[in-house]
């Protein structure tokens, strides 16, 4: 079927081989990066703010996991249906729409009154960041071409996507000291405004021009299924898996997404092609994002408490540890896409898991007493290595995948990020919170994460290699 491309911004030409960006080019990728960057802040700014929270509003315990339980829900269940609506009803037009309803349900957070209208402003962030996510980076694949300049692109995305979880732990602290809780949302809802207001200008609608026929029953089960798996996942992570609750949902998400599989199969126009699945680099290259996304959140969250609560650092000096972080990170995005143009994106991605789980093991030699300077050194080249395989993960699973399916295949890539974003910390950093000792559960942590990291690059090398060989600069 043609793609119609009359509609799409085309950055300006570039010499082959060069990956500079110009004309609007550079403003387009400004306003794509800023919205995934906002998204990736929310996952994090609240988490320092929900005792103050909590307190203000009369909010359990439970009710403070809601919080968190809340936006993760529709922020990771949504995905997949929102990336294949972009496909056939217009990218931009969505985008927006997600930005319009991501920013009024900050507001609604900000002002919320009472537990009730702040969870329900969180549920709208998180349905307005599934809409964000997989738009944004739809735009983003069918803005720049195959090649140097969406190497670029999805570098510099790549960078503030992880910089913005990191930022939003720091960045909470300091707002809920200064400002109150409510800065957090307000900041939120600010940027998303501002976002909104420069977009219309930039960007250009995008679309499937075929015909417009959405597979519902597949939509039906695949966003239930997920919804149910994630609410299983995170709220097991708190209370176990011996509750009801608990064992439904999971026996309810495994046969929602069984019967999702069925669906697919014999749809005619499926939600989500089962050849693309089966694709090894859409296969194995989801589960490296899946791990580097899951175990490098869990590692700040448990770092987080390490430096605070077993060396007792100030909220600032914690900040500057991961400000060194942050940094580091900006520094490898701005070096990946050469990195990737010299060794091809798949070995790209398997040495990038291998050496953040190295360098996470290396966590392994911090001391009760002492080990700021091994914690700045170590997590900054572990978040270095991240970045490569962010970027390296996005360009194999997203490479050769044709215009009209390129939101589906964003949409299994962010999807993967969402929810290794969401599982990582209930999962794994909630066994550094339940334990006797708060620094031997870290240490357990941090030991699993890097085994995990160094076994996935393994598997990954393994099934991308089985596959055909890397052919080109970003396969």
């Amino acid at each position: 079927m043609a793609i119609d491309t009359s509609s799409t911004l085309t950055p300006s030409p570039a010499p082959p081989g060069d990956g500079r960006l110009s004309g609007r080019a550079p403003l387009v990728l400004l306003v794509l990066c800023a919205a995934q960057f906002m998204v990736a802040l929310d996952f994090s700014v609240l988490n320092v703010a929900l005792p103050v929270l909590g307190k203000d509003l009369g909010m359990t315990q439970a009710g403070l996991q809601w919080a968190v339980t809340a936006f993760a829900l529709p922020s990771g269940g949504f995905l997949l249906l929102f990336g294949r609506i972009a496909d056939l009803f217009g990218r931009r037009r969505l985008f927006l729409t997600g930005l319009a309803v991501f920013g009024s349900a900050s507001l609604i957070a900000t002002f919320a009154w009472n537990q009730e209208v702040f969870l329900t402003g969180r549920a709208l962030q998180g349905l307005g960041a599934a809409v964000i996510v997989p738009t944004g980076m739809s735009l983003l694949t069918t803005t720049f071409p195959e090649g140097p300049q969406r190497d670029r692109a999805l570098g510099i995305s790549g960078t503030l996507l992880s910089l913005g979880f990191t930022v939003g732990m720091v960045l909470g602290g300091v707002l809920t000291d200064t400002l109150g809780w409510r800065s957090t949302m307000g900041l939120l809802g600010g940027a998303a405004v501002l976002v909104l207001a420069l977009a219309p200008g930039l960007l250009t609608e995008s679309r499937h021009p075929g015909r417009q026929r959405l597979d519902i029953p597949g939509a039906v089960t695949v966003t239930g299924g997920l919804l149910a798996m994630i609410y299983a996942l995170t709220t097991a992570a708190q209370r176990g898996f011996g509750h009801a609750d608990v064992l439904v949902s999971l026996v309810l998400g495994v046969a929602l997404l069984a019967g999702f599989v069925v669906i697919e199969s014999r749809a005619d126009t499926p939600l989500v092609s089962l050849p693309m699945l089966r694709r090894r680099t859409v296969a194995w290259g989801n589960l490296g994002g899946l791990i580097t996304f899951s175990m490098m959140s869990t590692v700040v969250f448990v770092l987080t408490l390490y430096l605070q609560e077993v060396l007792h650092l100030s909220s600032f000096r914690t900040g500057l540890v991961f400000g060194v972080q942050g940094l580091a990170s900006v520094a490898a995005g701005m070096a990946a896409p050469k990195v990737i143009g010299r060794f091809g994106a798949r070995r790209t991605l398997v040495g990038s898991l291998l050496a953040q789980g190295l360098f996470i093991g290396a966590l392994l030699g911090l001391g009760a007493d002492s080990g700021v300077w091994l914690a700045t050194a170590a997590v900054s080249v572990a978040s270095m290595a991240h970045l490569g395989a962010i970027i390296s993960y996005g360009l194999t699973v997203t490479s050769g995948v044709p215009d009209a399916e390129q939101g589906l295949a964003t949409g299994l890539v962010t999807t993967t990020q969402q929810i290794g974003m969401t599982l990582g910390i209930p999962l794994l950093g909630v066994l550094a919170t339940t334990g006797t000792d708060l620094f031997d559960g870290v240490w357990i942590v941090l030991g699993i994460a890097a085994a995990i990291l160094v076994g996935t690059a393994v598997l990954v090398a393994a099934g991308l290699r089985s596959g055909s060989r890397d052919r080109g600069r970003t396969v």
